[in-house]
């Protein structure tokens, strides 16, 4: 397992969780890695490439101005490779850096990270002309604070968003011009440790996918009427029924690449929604639909305590009882079919601080 335990028990320490629009390119993606290693004191605990989402993740850690400094300049490295105007991918994305999240690790607050956020994103545009959002923790205002606001019409909506006084980035938010043209936006925040995962499904309809999502996300799905429109209360708002979820975010596609439909989804509050209860609940509403969860595909690095609990909570359904550590782990993995689309290296997928 990747431990960050010989680092000092002093030093403040953050993880970033970078997302790049390029997942075909590898010379461009290992550009971009190569431009966050350059700084001391900053290590890439793992690259995450998805082809048909043409994206990447890569998970880093380190002092706190070190992970900073190496944000910069994979943003600026990024920006230098990755022309938004010829990007095309299943995933939502707005810019060539699309999302940039700095997460406390150790003796630092988030409120501490919200800052150099902050400062970070000021910096993207005063040097590299690359409009900025700032969200999460480090939102400025209500309307910025989720991601998907931030991301709503994609990069190709950017240029009419920042028309909209409340809905232009918050830095370099006033003029379309053609550097944001190439690069896109980026969405920089604070947030705390959130898991990524996707849960593959027996059929190749997105439909499904979807329908399946929208019934387990927090935030659920639109109601409607007989013909389809949606239901709207007696003050014009959308009328929605809440998810079987909460603290997770929750989208449906076909990944061409795998030939399955997914349920694709953030997690980010473990103790709401702990990745054992997302598996089980993404099951029993799959089945409803008529179809099953093949397994569960890990996107960047899990907590070893979110694997933990979860090996104790399928040991006991099997009314069996570990305390091994590893022994957990490795009930997780099985019973989730993590290793379902290619094999779940634990040494480094699972991070133990």
């Amino acid at each position: 397992m990747d431990t960050l335990s010989a680092q000092s028990p002093t030093l403040n320490l953050i993880e970033c969780v970078p997302n790049f629009s390029e997942g075909r390119n590898i010379d461009t993606i290992n550009a971009i890695a190569e431009s966050i290693r350059s700084v001391d004191g900053v290590r890439v605990l793992h690259i995450d490439r998805g082809e048909a989402a043409n994206r990447t993740v890569i998970t880093f850690v380190g002092p706190a101005q070190d992970v900073v400094e190496a944000a910069f300049r994979m943003v600026k490295r990024a920006a230098e490779l990755i022309d938004m105007r010829l990007h095309q991918g299943e995933h939502p994305r707005i810019g060539a850096t699309d999302v940039l999240p700095l997460i406390p690790l150790k003796n630092i607050t988030l409120a501490e990270c919200a800052e150099l956020a902050r400062k970070l994103a000021e910096r993207i545009y005063r040097e590299l002309h690359i409009p900025t959002y700032c969200y999460e923790a480090a939102a400025f205002c209500p309307e910025h604070a989720n991601l998907a606001d931030c991301r709503r019409g994609e990069y190709e909506g950017l240029r009419e968003k920042m028309g909209n006084p409340v809905m232009r980035p918050d830095f370099g938010g006033e003029t379309y011009t053609d550097n944001a043209a190439r690069s896109g936006a980026t969405v920089v925040g604070a947030r705390n440790f959130l898991i990524a995962v996707n849960f593959n499904l027996n059929t190749s309809s997105s439909d499904v996918a979807s329908a399946i999502a929208s019934r387990v996300r927090a935030s659920g799905e639109v109601c409607r009427d007989a013909e389809g429109n949606a239901l709207r209360d007696a003050e014009g708002r959308v009328v929605r029924r809440p998810g079987l979820l909460r603290g997770c975010k929750a989208i449906g596609w076909y990944i061409e690449e795998y030939g399955c439909a997914q349920v694709s989804m953030n997690i980010n509050d473990v103790a709401l929604c702990p990745i054992h209860l997302a598996y089980e609940t993404v099951c029993q509403v799959a089945r409803e639909h008529g179809v099953e969860v093949t397994g569960t595909e890990l996107i960047g690095l899990i907590p070893e305590g979110c694997m933990v609990e979860a090996g104790h909570y399928f040991a006991e359904k099997k009314s069996v009882a570990y305390t091994n550590k590893a022994d957990l782990v490795a009930i997780a993995v099985s019973a989730m079919h993590m290793d379902d689309l290619c094999p779940f290296d634990v040494e480094k997928k699972v991070l133990v601080v």
